[in-house]
C-alpha cells in the first residue's frame, strides 16, 4: 500500500484495504465492509454480495448520511446490509471519515468467551494505545452488542446507546459477528483494526 491511505482516492484506499483484510482472512468471501466519508455528508460504502478479495472501483456506492439514499452507483449494485451501522457511526460521530467492520475469527471467538453482556473487557495490553488508551493501568471495555438478522435493529440499538455515552474506545462488537472500527481518516481507521485484531487475537489464544 502507499505510505498512507489518505493520499489515495477513497475508493481506491478501500480497495487496498480490502484485499489486504482478505488476505489475512478477516474479509472472507462477500463478507466485511468498508466506507468512507466525503465532505459533502456522504459516503462510499462497498456494494452488497462482492468478493472482497477483488473489488473494483465500479463496486461501491455512495449513501447519504441524513437520509440513507443512494446517490451514486453502478450497474445493479446493492448497498451493503450494515449501510445502516456505517450512517449511525457517521451520524453519532461527525469526526468519524472511515469505518471499517471485518469478520475474524478471533474476535468470534473472544466474544464467545464472554457472558450475555453488553461489554467485553479488554485486557491491559500495551496496543490499547493504538486506540487511544493510555493510562498505566487501563480498565476498558469494548461495546458488545447482540447480533440480529434484521441490522436495522443493531444500529437502532448502537444509535441508542452512543446518544447515551460515547465508548472508552472507537470501535465495537456484534456478537457472533465482527468488529467494526472507525477513525477520523482512512489510515487511522486501518491502524485501529490492526491494532484490535492483535487484541482480539491474544483473548482468543488466553
Amino acid at each position: 500500500m502507499a505510505n498512507t491511505l489518505d493520499h489515495l482516492a477513497p475508493r481506491t484506499a478501500l480497495i487496498e484495504i480490502a484485499r489486504d483484510f482478505h488476505a489475512r482472512g478477516w474479509m472472507a468471501g462477500t463478507a466485511g465492509n468498508l466506507s468512507a466519508r466525503e465532505d459533502d455528508g456522504s459516503f462510499w460504502i462497498t456494494a452488497s454480495g462482492k468478493p472482497k478479495g477483488r473489488l473494483e472501483e465500479n463496486d461501491f456506492l455512495l449513501v447519504s448520511i441524513s437520509d440513507g439514499s443512494i446517490i451514486e452507483y453502478t450497474g445493479n449494485a446493492k448497498p451493503s446490509a450494515e449501510t445502516a451501522i456505517h450512517r449511525s457511526l457517521y451520524q453519532c460521530f461527525p469526526e468519524a471519515r472511515a469505518c471499517l467492520h471485518v469478520h475474524s475469527v478471533d474476535a468470534c471467538l473472544a466474544a464467545a468467551r464472554t457472558p450475555a453482556t453488553d461489554s467485553l473487557p479488554l485486557p491491559p495490553l500495551e496496543m490499547l494505545k493504538g486506540l487511544g488508551v493510555w493510562d498505566e493501568h487501563p480498565e476498558v471495555s469494548l461495546p458488545l452488542f447482540e447480533n440480529f438478522l434484521d441490522v436495522g435493529k443493531i444500529a437502532e440499538a448502537i444509535t441508542a446507546r452512543f446518544q447515551q455515552s460515547s465508548p472508552q474506545v472507537p470501535a465495537l462488537m456484534v456478537r457472533g459477528h465482527g468488529i467494526t472500527v472507525w477513525g477520523g481518516n482512512l489510515q487511522e481507521a486501518y491502524n485501529r483494526v490492526e491494532v484490535l485484531e492483535f487484541i482480539m487475537s491474544y483473548m482468543a489464544r488466553g
